[in-house]
């Protein structure tokens, strides 16, 4: 089979690679597509080189179907399903509290461990989350991202009605944003990016470029002066982390969603003058990846619109250079190709 591994210093490299017999508890799975993700792009920079195993596949946004079982496994053979890449230990205080996807020795599968970016791709069960035969397997591939958007609104408490704030358009932002929609609230969404902002309000939010235009007045303009119930704050800069409290009513929710690598600064005294709640957000747990099947399935989010471009599995590196020069929305790779 044929694998597009991470070998160090910022570059993937498409080759052949062994398949993995799946033992007890395992299956083994047909990758059908895999997106490329904002961690795949800090991986294929050689940001991450502390922890990404190489030569290894890397990917998880991922569908496929089921190509073999191992004992104890009950999953039927040619079965549509995707994968969340988390394996947690168990025994740590946050698995013993229930909270196992933020896991203090968590392995991120595709990160930590091979990933979904091999034709074959053998993981243990209690990973594999089914799919719906009607759904598209392309559309599928999107299932992983969409689960972090609705964890980012379910922690938020977002109730139908409310008014969010999304700072920062890319495919996360919009995610939430489309996530928000469904639940019935009322998006303002911030973006400089012309195509971005386009692509959020055909799906129904208000826009604004938070360079050129006037973020504040507009949240005052829609919500009659009280702030946004929710901010989520998905831009990861210095300065919208700053400003991200400033946009709240009393008593709001402000969600950190991007990853700062390094501590940015947050208005604290806007938190105590107004008692905001600020809460992180990170990764998903299993009810979030089975909403997110359910929201695509349904058709509830557009997909295809969401799709930028798929190429094949030999062209991996030229989409990770096409990601990283240009704000595309989500690419996908076609890991079986004309072998499908």
């Amino acid at each position: 089979m044929r694998a597009a591994k991470y070998i160090g210093g910022g570059r993937i490299e498409v080759g052949d690679a062994e398949a993995i017999e799946p033992g007890a508890g395992e299956v083994r799975i047909r990758v059908a597509y895999n997106g490329i993700c904002g961690t795949d792009l800090h991986i294929a920079q050689g940001h991450m080189d502390h922890r990404v195993p190489s030569p290894s596949p890397i990917g998880h946004e991922m569908s496929g179907v089921v190509e073999a079982v191992g004992a104890g496994v009950e999953l039927a053979v040619g079965a549509p399903v995707t994968v969340m890449p988390l394996d947690w230990c168990g025994d740590c205080p946050a698995c013993a509290a229930g909270h196992q996807h933020i896991c203090q020795n968590l392995v991120f599968v595709g990160i930590d461990s091979p990933g979904a970016l091999q034709e074959l791709w053998t993981v243990p069960a209690s990973l594999v989350v089914p799919l719906p035969e009607g759904l598209a397997l392309d559309h599928a591939a999107l299932v992983e991202p969409l689960a972090v958007a609705v964890h980012d609104v379910r922690r938020s408490r977002l109730a139908e009605g409310e008014t969010a704030v999304v700072i920062g358009g890319g495919p996360i932002g919009q995610l939430i944003a489309i996530v928000a929609r469904a639940t019935g609230a009322h998006v303002i969404l911030a973006e400089p990016d012309a195509a971005r902002r386009a692509f959020a309000e055909a799906q129904g939010a208000t826009v604004v470029d938070p360079i050129s235009g006037d973020l504040a007045a507009l949240v005052q303009e829609r919500t009659g002066g009280s702030g946004a119930d929710v901010v989520f704050e998905v831009a990861g800069t210095r300065g919208t982390a700053l400003d991200a409290t400033s946009h709240a009513k009393v008593r709001g929710r402000v969600v950190f969603v991007a990853i700062h690598p390094e501590p940015v600064p947050v208005d604290l005294h806007r938190v105590f003058w107004r008692e905001l709640e600020v809460l992180g957000a990170r990764v998903y747990e299993r009810e979030d990846f089975e909403r997110a099947v359910d929201l695509l399935a349904s058709g509830a989010v557009p997909a295809d619109a969401l799709i930028t471009r798929v190429v094949q599995l030999d062209e991996t590196q030229e989409a990770f250079d096409a990601l990283l020069s240009a704000a595309a929305m989500k690419i996908l790779v076609d890991v079986q190709g004309a072998r499908a």
